[in-house]
Order: structure tokens, then C-alpha cells, then sequence
């Protein structure tokens, strides 16, 4: 899917809730490709306006051409164009460059009051702009204003009809699709204009265009986080027509998610505050092919991983202290353990319908019937046949352990069971490989050397490295909420592999 390029022509604003900062915002959160081209500096913040800057028009249409010769532009979307010279550059560069979606909202006067368009330059909106406007996208004062100084008779709305009415007479102005927006006009349920606070239930937009009349009726909401959202919309709205959308599906898109914007909004500064522009947009913890690294470095995963990969069972293993028998009865339970982790291989190659990964998980279950002989052999040295070693019956850890990950591989999705079986395939390479680097360990003479050196083998490297792809390539597009819950499956199964320790140091006591 190609990235879709929006440009912007507008104006600033220093405090991030509206302007330029507002749709770049908007854009991003609708995974398209904001440009800009900076008509106009202002110095406001949530009371108002303080100053305007206005940037030279010439130096608009550098800007202008600097994007289109080089990037290209799939939609314009306009805000405050500051004065009739840069309309003018505008609308030419419209006609110059071939635009033909182009999204104006006719940014006149702020929220807060400020006049933002000079009244000289209204006319030049309307005779140059409007001709080659795609979508216009008033509010009600606009609309009065644009009305008014096009000549046109008008009078203040009472009703539904009257509003569609003001958005017909504006379409008769040149745009082929007109959104008059209905925030400054709350209604009572009954669609009837009121004074009334408590009566103001509901707010329309209004869609005329090529379909006929499109209303669009959300809730009224109390609140003062309403900064920026004319020009949100809009952004909104050109991202979804950048995406292919039908006019009114980009429309009604639009409109829920700055909805959506005003109720997840958070109080920021002390007069009217910034929509919430990424409530539907979520980041994760971990950049692409980093999950595994991600999953060692949690808070949560350090104390019960340091448990497990330098437990006192693995320390004895590099001093050579550790008693044979205790090894012998954990190179037992081990094979038992490798069976039902062959099982669990399987049941991720089930479980999966790519044939990659199917293929993967099968040569896992080949190591582990390597991995399974060299066992059978290291008994035989210390004169346990492998009749023997099958016969024994299963430690409770053990049984604990496998049955965990093969219930998690039943109950869960193809990810959750690889995350049950990672502990146990990453964590023998580690604690080889620091056990293999460790100048302290003994290799002359003992017993478990050779045990080191089968995990920092070749074979058993390549087997951690398939393993570690198809968990990061599935961690890709996790949502927040599914990451904790894999973190809590990696931490529970990591507490089983200390588990599985702390049996092998029990080994002996209590009739073992």
C-alpha cells in the first residue's frame, strides 16, 4: 500500500492544539504523509490569539512548489490563508499542478474570536478558491460571513431546514461538496434551535454535494477541549479521501474520530484545550525485531530471569560442585520434559498455516530428538539405560511445567505457545554461553562440561535463532493489551524453569 501525501496550507499554531501542529497530528494518526507549506506565525495559546506573523506570499509558493516538484500530493487541505495574495498562490497552484481533491476550511475567525482572514481577502476566497474547492468545510459563522459578503440574502437559522439551506446556498458558490458544520448551533433532540443549556442535546453536520443532503448527528458535548477541531476534521477528512474514501464514508469516518478526540480529551492549559489526536493510535513498547529484548529488559522479567539463568543449580554446574546424583535426577526429568516439549513443537506446527513456520517448528522437534539422545547418552555414561529413564515416572515439576505450555499452546493462539516455549530455548543458551565465557568455570575434569558445551553448540545457536524469528516476526502488530498478557504467559513459564531447578537441587531429599 503506498503512502498517501497530504499537504497542508496554513498556518501555525505555537501551542500544538490547532493549525499546522493539529494536522500533522491528525495525519500521522491516520498513517498518511504530512507536508506543509506555513502561511502565517501566531503566538497563542489556549486564550487566544496573541500576534500573527504572516509569512511573505511568494515564500508560500516556494514552499508549495518545493513539495509538489519533488514529493507529490495526493490532497490539499487548507486552513488560514492569511491574506488574498496567498489565496491567489493557492489556487494557482492548484490549476499548475493538476490537484484535484482538495479539502478548504475557510479559517476566518478563532475560536477564541481572533480574526484570522481579513475581510478583503473573503472575496478573493470566494471568486478564485471555491471554484476548484473539492470539499468546503464552514462552520456556521464562516458560512454567514462567506454568505454575506457574496451578497446573498440571509437570515439566523431555526431548524434543520434552514441549516441545509445555508449549505446549498454555499455550494452555489463553486465547491462540489460543502460540510457545514453544526458546533455553534447546538439542538434539543428534536432537532429545534434552543438558548437553553440544558436543552442542547445535539449537534448536525451537514454533507450536500453529488448524493444529495447527508446529516450527520452526534451528541453535544460539554466540553471545553474543542481547540483545533475544525482543522482536524478537515485533516481527517483529507486522509480518507487520500485513502479512496467515498465523500460521505470519508465524512462520517471524520467526524466520529474528532468525536472520539473531544471525549478522550485531557485538560491542557486554562481556557479552551486540544482534542485528543492519537486516541486510536497506540505505540509499542519495542521496535520491530526487538520483542525478545524487549521481554528481558521488563521489570517484571529481570528478578524471576536472574533466578532462573543463575540459579544455584546452574552455578554448581560451572563450579563442578554440584552433586552427580542431583544432576542425574534432572537429566531424567529432563528427557521426560523434552518429550512433552516435542509434543509442543508439534502442536506449534499445527497450529500454524504458514508453511514456513510449519517447516520451523518441525526442525525444532528434530533438535529435540537430538537434543533427547544426547541425554540417553550422558545416563548411559553413569549406567541408566534408556528403558530406565522412560520408566521414571514424572516429577510434579515436571509435570507442571510441560502441561502449562501444552494447555497455553491448546487454549491460546500460534504467538502465546512460542512465548511459553522461549524460557527454556533462550535461557540454556545463555546460561551456556556465560557458564562457557566464565574463566571460573571448570573444564578440565568435569562432569558437566560437556553439557556447556551442547548448548553453546552450533546446532542448538541455530535452533534458538529459529525460534527467536518466528516469535519477533508474529510480535509484529500486537495491540498494549495483548503484550502484558504474553509478558505475564513469558514470566509464569520462566518461574516454571526455576522450578525446574529447584527440583533438580531437591533431588535426594525426601525419598528422591
Amino acid at each position: 500500500m503506498t503512502l498517501k501525501r497530504i499537504l497542508v496550507i496554513a498556518g501555525s499554531d505555537s501551542s500544538g492544539g490547532a493549525g499546522l501542529e493539529a494536522d500533522q497530528k491528525v495525519i500521522a494518526a491516520h498513517g498518511c504523509y504530512a507536508m506543509t507549506a506555513t502561511t502565517a506565525l501566531t503566538a497563542q495559546n489556549t486564550l487566544g490569539v496573541h500576534d500573527i506573523h504572516h509569512t511573505p506570499p511568494d515564500f508560500v509558493r516556494k514552499q508549495i512548489d518545493a513539495v509538489c516538484e519533488d514529493v507529490g500530493v495526493d490532497v490539499v487541505k487548507t486552513g488560514m490563508l492569511a491574506s488574498p495574495e496567498t489565496i491567489l498562490i493557492t489556487a494557482d497552484a492548484f490549476r499548475r499542478y493538476k490537484i484535484n481533491t482538495t479539502v478548504i476550511d475557510p479559517v476566518m475567525v478563532s475560536t477564541s474570536g481572533s480574526q484570522l482572514l481579513p475581510e478583503t481577502a473573503i472575496s478573493t476566497l470566494i471568486q478564485h478558491l471555491l471554484p476548484c474547492t473539492t470539499l468546503l468545510t464552514p462552520n456556521l459563522p464562516e458560512a454567514q460571513l462567506l454568505l454575506k459578503t457574496a451578497g446573498l440574502n440571509l437570515s439566523d437559522p431555526q431548524n434543520v431546514e434552514d441549516i441545509v439551506s445555508i449549505a446549498h446556498q454555499i455550494q452555489s458558490l463553486g465547491p462540489k461538496w460543502v460540510l457545514l458544520k453544526g458546533g455553534h448551533l447546538p439542538l434539543t433532540h428534536g432537532r429545534v434551535v434552543t438558548t437553553q443549556d440544558s436543552e442542547k442535546e445535539v449537534v448536525l453536520n451537514i454533507l450536500v454535494g453529488d448524493s444529495g443532503v447527508t446529516i450527520l448527528e452526534s451528541p453535544y458535548l460539554q466540553s471545553k477541549n474543542t481547540h483545533g477541531t475544525g482543522c482536524s476534521l478537515a485533516s481527517a477528512i483529507a486522509c480518507n479521501l487520500a485513502k479512496g474514501m467515498s465523500m460521505v464514508k470519508a465524512v462520517k469516518k471524520a467526524n466520529l474520530y474528532v468525536e472520539a478526540g473531544i471525549k478522550t480529551a485531557v485538560d491542557l492549559g486554562q481556557g479552551s484545550g486540544p482534542i485528543n489526536h492519537f486516541h486510536s493510535v497506540y505505540m509499542l513498547p519495542f521496535t520491530p525485531g526487538n520483542f525478545i529484548s524487549y521481554l528481558l529488559d521488563r521489570d517484571d522479567v529481570q528478578k524471576p530471569w536472574k533466578e532462573y539463568t543463575q540459579h544455584d543449580f546452574v552455578q554448581s554446574m560451572g563450579s563442578g560442585t554440584l552433586p552427580v546424583e542431583k544432576f542425574m535426577y534432572y537429566l531424567v526429568q529432563d528427557y521426560l520434559f523434552l518429550v512433552q516439549f516435542a509434543r509442543a513443537n508439534a502442536l506449534s506446527a499445527y497450529k500454524s498455516s504458514n508453511l514456513k513456520d510449519i517447516g520451523r517448528s518441525v526442525q525444532q522437534v528434530v533438535t529435540l530428538q537430538e537434543e533427547i539422545q544426547l541425554h540417553i547418552d550422558f545416563c548411559k555414561g553413569y549406567g541408566l539405560s534408556e528403558a530406565d529413564i522412560i520408566n521414571e515416572e514424572e516429577d510434579q515439576a515436571t509435570t507442571a511445567y510441560t502441561r502449562y505450555v501444552l494447555d497455553i499452546g491448546m487454549s491460546q493462539d500460534y504467538l502465546a505457545l512460542q512465548i511459553a516455549l522461549l524460557p527454556c530455548l533462550i535461557g540454556y543458551g545463555i546460561i551456556a554461553k556465560r557458564l562457557y565465557e566464565d574463566p571460573s568455570t571448570v573444564r578440565v575434569g568435569s562432569k558437566y562440561w560437556k553439557w556447556i558445551e551442547q548448548y553453546v553448540a552450533e546446532e542448538y545457536r541455530e535452533a534458538m535463532m529459529r525460534g527467536s524469528e518466528l516469535v519477533e516476526r508474529h510480535a509484529e502488530g500486537l495491540s498494549p493489551s495483548r503484550v502484558e498478557e504474553l509478558a505475564g504467559i513469558f514470566i509464569h513459564a520462566t518461574n516454571m524453569e526455576r522450578g525446574f531447578w529447584d527440583m533438580g537441587l531437591r533431588a535426594g531429599e525426601e525419598g528422591k
